[in-house]
């Protein structure tokens, strides 16, 4: 028999949270980021749930060539762009668009042989200082692109550090604008939190990402509490076993947990092989039975352990969310330390996944 846990792909709030992306930017086109398969929903089963979008942007190859097979005959954008001159083919043979962000791949493409031009959005540095022409160096590039014999369209892209933060876009918009200054063509700028919270980064493509899956750009709940966005992913697991614990006992590996009185502890079919965090410390909320409590001790490999003080009722077999529909992956994550597009794209492949 399997195990009790399992993931669950919701196509409806996929569908509705990229029409909250249009209600944001609606005079924009919108690039649906499905990168790291489809942020560890899976690409196959988050298509049907984004296929009203305009475009969609990755960065691997395959997952591209996947969205052509699935029946995608729109835009495709490679976000990194391309690594080698093989590349130029399968982005020919499947008319893909590319970014393009250094020298390197101009002289690629200046040197392919291609059946059409291909279309490119030219990145600009704008700040954050990894990939993309310095605003001083912008409108070299753009001259030698719009040069090149196999290159169509030019669309000019940046990507924002701080849009969901204090610091925010302005510093960066005002060296993108420096930059691209005289320069024709659309205009990409906007990730999910300047999508959410930046109307003026809007221009022409915005290309939202977190928000498609129902989580904060910030990693803050409450920061998209009145936005309208569902959790795309649910994970669920049952309890295995119950354990009734006596004063000074411990729990776990390392004997991290020690009980002050007595406590029953539920055990749940869930683990760091699970792609659940190691790191969860004690207090990492999780639903039980419809409850709110938490995690208690170290997780293990294949299980963890939870407090059923607030759930007397709860035994083995009962329903327990580590995230999801009741529980927001956001509160998982910041009592972890971290972010939920980590806990996304970390579910391991011996969890069963569906859609729904």
């Amino acid at each position: 028999m399997p195990r009790p846990l399992s993931a669950t792909i919701h196509t409806a709030a996929l569908a509705n949270n990229l029409a909250v992306a249009r209600k944001y930017a609606p005079k924009s086109k919108i690039w649906a980021v499905v990168k790291a398969n489809a942020y560890g929903h899976g690409l196959s089963r988050a298509f049907p749930g984004l296929r009203a979008t305009d475009g969609f942007g990755l960065l691997d190859l395959e997952e591209a060539v996947k969205l052509r097979e699935l029946g995608w005959a729109g835009p495709i954008l490679l976000l990194e762009g391309f690594f080698r001159p093989t590349d130029i083919d399968v982005i020919d043979r499947y008319s893909l668009t590319t970014a393009v962000h250094c020298d390197e791949q101009l002289r690629m493409l200046e040197m392919a042989r291609l059946s059409k031009p291909v279309n490119i959005q030219l990145k600009m540095n704008s700040g954050m200082n990894r990939l993309g022409y310095v605003p001083e160096r912008f409108r070299a590039a753009w001259e030698r692109a719009r040069a090149c014999q196999g290159v169509g369209q030019i669309t000019l892209m940046t990507h924002f550090s701080d849009a969901d933060s204090d610091r925010g876009i302005a510093y960066q918009l005002e060296a993108f604008e420096r930059g691209a200054e005289g320069i024709a063509g659309a205009r990409s700028l906007a990730n999910s939190a300047a999508t959410l919270w930046h109307p003026a980064a809007h221009f022409d493509w915005v290309r939202p990402g977190i928000m498609l899956y129902g989580a904060s750009p910030s990693g803050v709940t409450a920061d998209i509490a009145d936005t309208g966005l569902r959790p795309a992913m649910t994970l669920n697991s049952e309890l295995i076993a119950v354990q009734s614990v006596d004063p000074g006992h411990t729990i776990g590996y390392g004997s991290t947990y020690k009980v002050g009185k007595q406590m029953k502890i539920g055990v749940v079919a869930c683990g760091y092989a699970d792609g659940y965090p190691r790191i969860a410390p004690e207090g990492t909320p999780v639903i039980v039975d419809g409850i709110r409590t938490k995690v208690v001790g170290r997780v293990s490999m294949d299980m963890l352990t939870v407090d059923l003080t607030p759930c007397p009722t709860a035994g083995v077999g009962t329903r327990v969310e580590l995230w999801g529909t009741h529980l927001p992956i956001d509160d998982v994550a910041q009592a972890c330390g971290t972010i939920g597009y980590e806990l996304m794209c970390a579910i391991a492949q011996r969890v069963p996944v569906r859609a729904e």
